[in-house]
């Protein structure tokens, strides 16, 4: 589907990778867990994604760094999307596992932050992907490697 043609997006007629392009152009909404912790700039190309988010204090834990929930939802979010880019029309997936190693403290303080996911193997019925978060100077905070079972 590209730009010229009719407005009305109708997702099930679309490929993985361009349900994800219409949220990010705003021509389709994106998901709701985006607003709630506040995710940005998500973008990439078929089989990487990657979306950043500022950590701010809403963010915390009750010893004063970021929620390893908030680190796991965005390093799911990279790796998850990362798989759904690759989909064709009227494939889905769902993840089945998530494994993450926190590597680094994250605060208000840490500055921006972004996640940067990729598929590592698709095949017809699973896909693993990794995904990375790093801060602006390019140190690694964290990492995670997903399955995902994908089905019509």
């Amino acid at each position: 589907m590209t730009d010229t043609q009719d407005p009305v997006l109708d997702p099930a007629a679309m490929t993985g990778y361009e349900q994800l392009l219409a949220m990010r152009d705003g021509r389709m909404p994106p998901a709701p867990i985006s607003a709630l912790v506040g995710m940005i700039d998500f973008d990439g190309e078929v089989g990487a994604m990657r979306v950043a988010l500022v950590p701010e204090q809403r963010h915390y834990n009750p010893l004063g760094t970021v929620h390893g929930g908030v680190i796991s939802t965005l390093l799911d979010t990279a790796a998850g999307c990362s798989v759904h880019s690759t989909l064709g029309v009227g494939e889905r997936y769902t993840s089945l596992d998530l494994t993450v190693k926190f590597l680094r403290a994250v605060t208000a303080q840490t500055g921006r932050i972004e996640a940067r996911g990729t598929v590592l193997q698709r095949g017809r019925r699973t896909a693993l992907a990794e995904a990375q978060i790093l801060d602006t100077e390019g140190r690694l905070l964290a990492h995670a490697t997903s399955s995902c079972l994908i089905f019509s």
